[in-house]
């Protein structure tokens, strides 16, 4: 194919995905949004006036960039592995697969529709969180590297919960048993400086941690963990996953039957 096919290919998919989440934005940007809202009110608010300053910060101010970081990893996520769990359930990802189209235009059109979403949503929560706090940039480019990178990774992981799937059901396990705890120990409304010396390099091992982190320096300054160190977990896991992602499109495992 030349590079203006594989761009319509792509971009098709693209369009595809983002039309899909947009046409039923009162269930793909509202419900994250009004969740988010209740974490700002319950955690920030009240609980964060008992709890006090974080890390330089008040409260508030310390969770909000992990909430944002939170509806993004969800919402990339949870676009793809339903949004591909249902091309497979009905058949059309074989319309895909039998054309000239390469494998990896196919998962990059996937992608980029589940980062349309995620920072879609991103955005959303960080204008709602300005009636909260007062949020500061202190560097915009590590902003935009974390959120790119984080959405591109869970996207992929969404990517492959969708292709082992084998029911609806199948689609919630990894979010409500993987992720979930993942996401609430990964440093979003805590420092893991207040951790003993044996959870703290327990929490190490947990990849949201890094991203969290890494994005709450970019707007305040502040991290636990070392933010060349971050770019550097997260680039590595987008290349495991994705390089997973192509075996599996490339063997048709979970898709040809």
């Amino acid at each position: 194919m030349s590079i203006t096919e594989i761009y319509i290919a792509w971009m098709t998919i693209v369009r595809k995905e983002i039309k899909r989440f947009m046409r039923i934005w009162v269930q793909t940007l509202i419900p994250p949004s009004i969740t988010m809202v209740l974490y700002f009110v319950i955690f920030g608010n009240l609980i964060g006036e008992r709890i006090g300053p974080m890390g330089g910060f008040d409260y508030m101010q310390f969770v909000v960039p992990g909430l944002i970081m939170m509806a993004v990893i969800t919402n990339s996520y949870g676009n793809v592995v339903s949004s591909f769990y249902s091309t497979k359930y009905q058949g059309n990802i074989e319309e895909m697969l039998v054309s000239p189209t390469p494998n990896w235009v196919i998962l990059a059109g996937y992608i980029t529709g589940g980062v349309a979403r995620g920072l879609a949503v991103g955005l959303i929560v960080t204008t709602l969180s300005l009636f909260f706090t007062h949020l500061s940039i202190h560097n915009f480019a590590i902003i935009v590297m974390v959120v790119l990178m984080t959405s591109i990774l869970f996207s992929l992981g969404g990517f492959i919960n969708a292709i082992y799937a084998n029911s609806f059901d199948d689609i919630s396990i990894i979010p409500t048993f993987v992720l979930t705890p993942l996401t609430y120990l990964g440093g979003v409304f805590y420092s893991i400086d207040l951790l003993p010396d044996f959870w703290a390099t327990v929490s190490q091992a947990n990849p949201i941690l890094y991203m969290v982190n890494a994005f709450r320096y970019g707007i305040l300054g502040v991290s636990d963990i070392s933010v060349a160190w971050a770019f550097a977990v997260i680039g590595f896991f987008i290349v495991v996953l994705f390089a997973y992602s192509m075996h599996l499109l490339n063997t048709g495992k979970g898709i040809r039957k």
